[in-house]
C-alpha cells in the first residue's frame, strides 16, 4: 500500500508540474504562487506520509510564501 501512495504522489507532482507550463502569460508573483503552492503540496504530503490534510496545507502555506516572493519583484 505504500507503495501505491508513493506512486500517487509522485504522479500528482508530475501533472502539477506539468500543468505550471501553460502558464506563460502570467505575472511573476503568480507564478511564484502557483510554483510555491505546488512545492508546498508535494513537502506537506511528503511529511505527512500522503495524508490529503497535510498536502492541501502545504499548498496553502506554500502558495502565501509564493505570493509574498513574488511581491518583492
Amino acid at each position: 500500500m505504500k507503495t501505491m501512495q508513493g506512486f500517487t504522489v509522485s504522479a500528482v507532482a508530475v501533472a502539477a508540474l506539468l500543468g505550471l507550463g501553460g502558464c506563460g502569460d502570467m505575472s511573476t508573483r503568480d507564478k511564484d504562487t502557483a510554483i510555491g503552492a505546488g512545492v508546498g503540496a508535494v513537502g506537506g504530503a511528503v511529511l505527512t506520509g500522503g495524508s490529503a490534510a497535510g498536502t492541501i496545507g502545504g499548498a496553502a502555506v506554500g502558495g502565501v510564501i509564493g505570493n509574498q516572493i513574488g511581491k518583492d519583484k
